[in-house]
């Protein structure tokens, strides 16, 4: 071990990703203190071209072997840096686990983040894809992200503006090779603003006999709902929604209603277009809870691609192909993954 970070040559990526699928890096560097990022990156072992960054690895599918040295932050420091009673800034270093994260900022009586609760992944990963569930996405909470700017070598500060945060996107995906995100700075009330009118939230509460729920409540009700509808990486291999809900045009959706009127739609991110249920496209092509070998989709839920134990990524992709295929033939829509693919072309 050398002060600051940690380097394994020929490393196993199986237990570094949800979805558990065999894949080898030539080289892991984990990163227990951000100071030593840019010895880190002066590596030889480490390119520019070839290496990864990773979290949790709840948002990634390797269909081959990583081709580059694989950087894993490590670094896990949580705290609130202020608080004037009406809310607090609280800072995350990139290692810190997602759901605990949420639940500690609920303990703490802030409030904001109850929505995303039982999220796999880690704080440094949140805002690269802006995650997103029940209504909320967490780019409306963050206010400053910190990275080594690989272009230039230098620490920045980027705030809710620079981010470029979008649904399911950031700068930090369109710039995937720049940013290294090492913190994240939230802001969060202590009033609570709770969205309960999605997915079953309201009815979740009643059957917990909440008339006046707290965000820590609302965080329970939402972690019941993601353990009933969602498979447990830790007992099934999985990313969680492996398909990203397509936007499209208003016209286009007002099409497909007619054809399919109780495909669900939703507003999408600008006035002039509509969000579309990939599940229930993806169920009504009969989808959910197929199997091929180890490689499936769950019985629960039909966003959700899973691995029965021993599926390799390829094997994988090459069926969320096919489901993607079937999709466009019947609904003329396309379906875009939300996880990362290494060694492969989507």
């Amino acid at each position: 071990m050398t002060q600051g970070y940690r380097l394994t040559a020929r490393a196993s990526l199986r237990d570094r990703t949800t979805f558990g699928v065999p894949a080898t890096a030539p080289w892991l560097i984990e990163v227990d203190d951000t100071a030593a990022l840019p010895e880190v990156l002066a590596l030889p072992q480490v390119t520019d071209a070839e290496s990864l960054v990773i979290g949790g690895g709840s948002n990634l599918l390797f269909a081959g072997d990583a081709p580059g040295a694989v950087v894993a932050m490590a670094t896990r420091d949580l705290r609130v840096l202020s608080d004037d009673g009406m809310q607090a800034r609280v800072r995350a270093d990139a290692g810190v686990p997602w759901h605990p994260l949420v639940m500690w900022t609920l303990e703490q009586g802030l409030c904001g983040l109850e929505n995303l609760a039982l999220i796999p992944g880690t704080a440094g990963a949140s805002p690269i894809q802006n995650i997103g569930a029940y209504g909320t996405e967490v780019g409306e909470f963050i206010d400053v992200v910190e990275a080594l700017d690989r272009r230039t070598g230098t620490m920045v500060r980027l705030d809710r503006a620079a981010c470029a945060f979008a649904y399911r996107d950031s700068v930090f995906k369109h710039d995937a090779d720049r940013y290294l995100v090492t913190a994240v700075e939230f802001v969060l009330p202590r009033t609570p603003q709770l969205r309960l009118d999605y997915a079953g939230i309201r009815e979740e509460l009643g059957e917990m006999g909440i008339d006046a729920p707290t965000a820590r409540d609302v965080g329970l009700a939402v972690v019941n709902i993601r353990r009933r509808k969602l498979p447990d990486p830790a007992v099934v291999g999985n990313a969680g929604s492996f398909f990203k809900n397509p936007i499209i045009s208003q016209a286009q959706a007002d099409a497909l209603l007619v054809d399919y009127p109780t495909l669900p739609v939703f507003r999408g991110d600008a006035s002039h277009n509509r969000k579309v249920s990939a599940a229930w496209m993806i169920e009504a092509c009969g989808w959910k809870g197929h199997r091929d070998g180890d490689a499936g989709v769950s019985a629960a839920h039909a966003l959700v691609l899973v691995n029965h134990g021993l599926a390799t990524g390829a094997q994988l992709l090459s069926l969320a192909r096919r489901i993607a295929e079937s999709v466009h033939a019947r609904f003329g829509v396309a379906i875009e993954p939300e996880p990362k693919i290494i060694g492969a072309r989507w």
